[in-house]
């Protein structure tokens, strides 16, 4: 049985740095008293994935605090980049929408995967408006060694030229196995979520998947992960790092051996760990993680 939401979302598509980017809001409206009243969320979310899968979260979250995700630019229900997509703009379009929707008080930041890096970097970048970060496994990348640039550029020319097509799916059907291949903790009522939140129908049955198929470029610039550490350490807001017990991600960023000295970069740190969870905790293992976002913020939000 497909997957039935429990807490009603309310759409919104704002212009955010002259691309219509969408916002889906949950809990008190902003423009209501309490809203102002209780710092804003921003819910974040991982590479190839959308605002809307934070849905399951949610509805365990308790209370009624205002709680809004975008998608970012190129993902989701926004609008594609016409110039290609740079790591930075996600922390531009940010910074944008916290000074529209939250200009006077420090919002909180809940962010998975690719949306807890951006989360973790912003919060160094510009800590007097952070006021917590919940970091749901983003780790940053791997440390990269400039005897890789030429072949990393060479292979971004290469992309640049064949070019990508959209990933599109015969039917709703077939993208549902094939998340529930990927993902089989999801179970098949939550796979049919996600995949309704990942497409769009198009001719004949078929399906799209909606996020732009140039985020798969490579990026032509080597990631500094001294660079990402000294914006880590220049926080000011605790932070919770949230880990799926049965992740992959450390052994793939092949951290497993420093994780430690990892930590060391985060001035206030708090660590969680998530039974029988992987790299997705939040659609996984939703209730858990709402419960280690709620106790989190309780105290620090």
């Amino acid at each position: 049985m497909t997957y039935s939401v429990q807490r009603t979302p309310r759409y919104e598509m704002r212009r955010v740095r002259d691309l219509d980017m969408r916002l889906t809001h949950w809990g008190t409206s902003l423009r209501e008293p309490l809203g102002s009243l209780q710092p804003l969320v921003l819910l974040l979310h991982g590479f190839q994935d959308t605002g809307a899968t934070f849905q399951l979260m949610v509805d365990q979250c308790a209370g009624d605090r205002p709680l809004v995700a975008l998608d970012w630019r190129g993902f989701g229900g926004s609008e594609w980049s016409h110039d290609g997509y740079w790591f930075p703009d996600y922390l531009a379009d940010l910074d944008a929408l916290i000074d529209e929707l939250s200009p006077g008080t420090p919002v909180c930041l809940v962010g998975h995967s690719m949306g807890g890096n951006v989360a973790s970097l912003y919060a160094g970048v510009r800590p007097e408006r952070v006021r917590c970060v919940v970091n749901l496994e983003g780790f940053g990348m791997p440390r990269t060694q400039s005897a890789e640039a030429p072949g990393r550029l060479r292979r971004w020319l290469d992309e640049i030229r064949t070019g990508h097509t959209v990933k599109e799916y015969e039917s709703l059907n077939q993208l549902v196995e094939v998340i529930g291949f990927r993902y089989p903790r999801f179970g098949r009522g939550v796979a049919e979520f996600v995949a309704a939140a990942w497409s769009r129908p198009v001719d004949n049955g078929r399906v799209r998947l909606l996020g732009d198929p140039r985020h798969r470029r490579v990026n032509p610039i080597l990631y500094k992960r001294e660079d990402a550490e000294a914006c880590w350490r220049a926080a000011k807001a605790p932070t919770l790092m949230v880990l799926g017990e049965e992740s992959e991600i450390l052994e793939k960023l092949s951290m497993e051996s420093d994780f430690a000295a990892f930590l060391t970069q985060f001035p206030a740190v708090e660590i969680a760990h998530v039974a029988g969870a992987g790299h997705m905790l939040h659609i996984e293992k939703p209730r858990e993680v709402a419960a280690l976002v709620d106790a989190f913020l309780s105290v620090h939000g």
